[in-house]
């Protein structure tokens, strides 16, 4: 299993303690996003929505990739990588 870093957006250190950034295990985005919901729970509700797809306002990066653009929750999460979940600024 690969570990990662995955950053934390201001949003939802509520679920990580504060922490800004927490480490992750798992070969693709999926697994990743699995194991930060088994040890912090209720984050993965922020990033997922119903249907289990990433919710349209945040966006997900492995490295500088926008997962969007690539395999979605099947990107590849090497051992490493640097995983960034941003949600959208909306207003004006």
């Amino acid at each position: 299993m690969s570990s990662v870093s995955v950053r934390i957006p201001t949003i939802l250190r509520t679920y990580t303690g504060g922490e800004s950034e927490v480490k992750a295990e798992g070969a693709t985005l999926r697994a990743v996003v699995a194991d930060l919901e088994a040890s912090y729970a209720g984050i993965s509700a922020r990033i997922l929505d119903d249907a289990g797809k990433i919710r349209r306002f945040v966006n997900v990066y492995v490295g500088d990739e926008d997962v969007r653009f690539a395999e979605g929750l099947d990107t590849a999460t090497p051992a490493g990588a640097q995983i960034s979940i941003i949600p959208a600024v909306a207003g004006g």
